[in-house]
């Protein structure tokens, strides 16, 4: 064999590698489909920071919130299919939930998107303001029960999975509560402490941020088992047995998107996945770090999801005005 002939052979051999190797060159924007100081925000920067020290290159968390999620969806289906330009992949846009509820979409959850990896998922608490007379949950659920109509509680939007969660319990329990939706999270807190909304089931991260304030108390999270930084606080399912409710978050990009960048990002997603310290991290906040994962393991937990909670949106005919 030539010394030419062998040496465009070895280049051939060499070039996946190389091309793996090379990812990425320049900053990576990473879409986050709610705004600031919300659950998705707070795991998202700590995600970003993670496959920062990891890439080489910043990460740069670009918050756009709007639709549920749809505004940052959308951004994404019309990126450029390089790998420069990811979402943090939630329910809402990524496991088909907003395509039930909205009429119109500038993207198709099943067509337009690659998936990465899961990097956590998170229970959610429910925050009670102390102008409502109920001492504990099964109280809550019988002052509701006595006031029809008049219980309002606050969420990130039509279809956010504490929407999801408090529709899931009033049609378990036939209570007539009133949905309140937020854009922003900021604003929902505000109400929520100073009594324009009563209640508010949302993520642990974010409540987090308000855990002792005098105005509010939390009655029950949903998680399948007590939470230890949440002492003396029940599950719902003490109360209404099997029932249960979470959110996944991770790592979308634009279908289309070579595989070596792909498999360069889940790589050091796994990495960060597997470092104590962002398990600490993502503790702190109070989110439950996932094992590492394959791009195909998190299409299953995506589907998994619809599965889940499409039938609850069909049945309650929910529509996104």
């Amino acid at each position: 064999m030539s010394a030419t002939r062998r040496a465009v052979l070895l280049a051939g051999l060499a070039a996946p590698g190389l091309a793996h190797a090379a990812f990425p060159e320049r900053s990576i924007r990473l879409l986050v489909p709610f705004g600031g100081g919300g659950q998705t925000d707070i795991v998202s920067r700590v995600t970003a920071e993670a496959l920062t020290q990891r890439l080489g290159q910043v990460v740069l968390a670009d918050n756009r919130p709007g639709g549920a999620g749809n505004l940052a969806a959308e951004t994404l289906a019309r990126a450029t299919p390089d790998g420069y330009t990811m979402m943090v992949a939630t329910m809402g846009t990524n496991s088909g939930v907003n395509a039930l509820m909205y009429r119109a979409l500038g993207y198709d959850w099943e067509r337009d998107f690659a998936p990465i990896g899961h990097f956590c998922s998170t229970s959610n608490v429910l925050l009670v303001h102390n102008s409502i007379p109920a001492a504990d949950f099964p109280g809550l659920i019988a002052w509701i029960r006595a006031n029809p109509g008049r219980f309002t509680y606050a969420s990130a939007g039509v279809g956010a999975i504490t929407h999801l969660i408090m529709e899931d319990l009033g049609a378990r329990l036939g209570l007539d509560m009133v949905h309140v939706p937020y854009r922003q999270s900021t604003q929902a807190m505000t109400d929520l402490l100073s009594g324009r909304v009563h209640a508010r089931c949302l993520g642990l991260p974010e409540a987090e941020t308000v855990r002792g304030q005098n105005s509010i108390r939390a009655l029950a999270v949903t998680s399948a088992t007590r939470r230890e930084n949440w002492p003396g606080v029940p599950t719902m399912g003490e109360t209404v047995p099997g029932f249960t409710g979470s959110s996944y978050f991770g790592l979308t990009t634009r279908a289309g998107t070579p595989p070596e960048a792909i498999a360069r990002i889940s790589e050091a997603l796994n990495d960060a996945l597997r470092d104590p310290r962002v398990q600490a991290a993502y503790a702190r906040v109070g989110a439950d770090p996932a094992p590492p994962n394959t791009p195909a393991d998190f299409l299953r937990t995506i589907r998994a999801a619809h599965d889940q909670w499409a039938p609850l949106i069909r049945r309650l005919n929910l529509v996104a005005e």
